[in-house]
């Protein structure tokens, strides 16, 4: 590999053998470790079929009533969720409105799931052994740019709150690393990004399958450029980027908004 130079908008971090405290010394700040990167998350919230279509002089078709998603394995008490249990609890959280008046970071229909987590139990259930498990369900909206939560019990079914909050910005998923990932090499601002993949590899850097990814929310604050005034209003991050079986490349100066679709450099 070549020496690195700093005309590059991303400069490659270390080389492949370095450990990765080594590396975060090298940048001046603790990188994440490959171990966790590209860590998976939730599936995405599912797009229903329209219910109604029109059909001749403005005729509706009956709606369709979706079944009930079937329990599957379960757990007790204060058992992490299994598998079926998250599976179960977002397709109840997930009901026909937000479906069809959410947007994803894809910017399909329906909004982009974020999390799926056991609740903690109610201030009067802490010393019941019989107390429900129930689930809290994110979802990210991009059409509102709106955090909505659901709380869901796993006994019966039903959805039992749902808080909305705007400005409220969780840890990304892998789905929204991705897509961040896929605009900033779309970006000629990812020019740099490219060519100190191309360094340390010797390949093209076309697709964020080539990389593993972590992130962090980016909010504006006072010297923020113009251009990420709506950060943390919007959703925005920078990325963690590094070769697979390669070396971290610092992208650090480069922001995505995911909700604008923009990149934007600071600093």
């Amino acid at each position: 590999m070549r020496t690195i130079v700093h005309r590059h908008l991303g400069k490659v971090v270390a080389g492949t053998a370095i450990a990765v405290a080594g590396t975060a010394v090298m940048i001046g700040i603790t990188l994440p470790g490959s171990a966790g990167a590209d860590d998976s998350d939730g599936k995405a919230g599912q797009t229903s079929q329209q219910a109604g279509r029109q059909q001749g002089q403005g005729a509706v078709a009956p709606g369709v009533v979706e079944q009930a998603p079937a329990e599957g394995d379960t757990g007790e008490g204060r058992d992490p969720l299994t598998e079926d249990e998250t599976e179960r609890v977002e397709k109840l959280a997930l009901d026909q409105q937000l479906r069809r008046t959410g947007e994803n970071v894809e910017g399909e229909n329906g909004p982009q799931s974020i999390a799926v987590d056991l609740a903690d139990p109610k201030p009067s259930e802490l010393d019941d052994p019989d107390a429900p498990r129930r689930a809290d369900v994110s979802f990210y909206d991009y059409k509102s740019d709106k955090l909505v939560t659901k709380t869901v019990n796993l006994d019966t079914g039903k959805v039992e709150a749902t808080d909305t909050q705007q400005g409220v910005q969780p840890p990304l998923s892998r789905t929204e690393n991705i897509e961040a990932a896929q605009l900033l090499i779309a970006d000629p601002l990812g020019a740099g990004l490219k060519a100190d993949f191309k360094d340390a590899t010797d390949k093209e850097l076309t697709t964020p399958d080539q990389l593993l990814l972590s992130s962090m929310v980016y909010r504006a604050n006072p010297g923020t450029p113009a251009a990420l005034a709506d950060c943390g209003k919007h959703r925005c991050l920078t990325l963690f980027v590094k070769a697979k079986n390669g070396p971290w490349i610092d992208s650090r100066d480069l922001v995505i908004d995911l909700s604008a679709r923009k990149v934007t450099k600071v600093g």
